[in-house]
């Protein structure tokens, strides 16, 4: 018979569906783990989102009250991970609908479809020199520059893909959206991605392994 994820094993660090019921159950210490595991990812989505530090501070704590709130809904056959970063997506798009200040940009695409794989292909940061770490802090300012330029719906689900490493599946549920219009904002978002670098001289690596470096150095 298998262990229910949610179940503690003897000797093994508390699962956050574990952290969870306890929390669930009127533990604020095991609310205070899962707060203590999260407070970065949470930040960090969210401070993609709405472009202002100040503000994605106060919304992750408003995210990690509704949780808090929000526990006696927690399915714990469901991943944690999930559930909480659904919530924090729905605090930073609601503060951007009140702001009135989401970005639109056109994106034409010719194909909505491409293989899950070529997802991965988002420019490697890691330099294990001066002169490329150098490059890629330069690389990292051109990505966030042209993160900031996407569509909010599209930056969630490049940064719940490849900054939370969520499956498909996952990132449909954190933004309550079917799994083929996740797979399109990928697409969409990762092209509008590479055009943005594209435009400021860089270039994503290819299969052949390539790396991100400016065009025409």
């Amino acid at each position: 018979m298998q262990e229910a994820p949610h179940q503690r094993v003897e000797g093994r660090v508390p699962t956050d569906e574990t952290l969870a019921i306890r929390a669930r159950e009127g533990s604020p210490e095991a609310f205070a783990r899962l707060v203590e595991r999260y407070e970065r990812p949470v930040f960090g989505l969210i401070v993609r989102l709405v472009r202002d530090p100040a503000l994605a501070e106060d919304l992750a704590q408003e995210a990690f009250l509704r949780a808090w709130r929000a526990l006696a809904s927690f399915d714990p056959e469901r991943r944690f991970a999930s559930w909480l970063l659904r919530i924090a997506h729905n605090a930073a798009i609601d503060a951007l609908r009140r702001r009135r200040t989401m970005p639109l940009v056109s994106l034409v695409m010719e194909d909505d479809g491409e293989e899950e794989g070529r997802e991965r292909e988002l420019p490697d940061l890691a330099a294990p020199n001066p002169e490329e770490r150098a490059a890629g802090r330069d690389l990292a300012r051109a990505l966030e520059q042209a993160l900031a330029g996407l569509r909010p719906e599209y930056r969630a689900a490049l940064l719940l893909r490849f900054g939370q490493q969520l499956s498909y599946e996952e990132i449909a549920e954190v933004l309550s959206l079917p799994l083929g219009t996740v797979k399109t904002f990928l697409h969409r978002g990762r092209a509008a991605l590479a055009r943005a670098l594209a435009d400021a001289g860089y270039r994503l690596p290819t299969r052949g392994g390539e790396t991100g470096g400016r065009s025409g150095t």
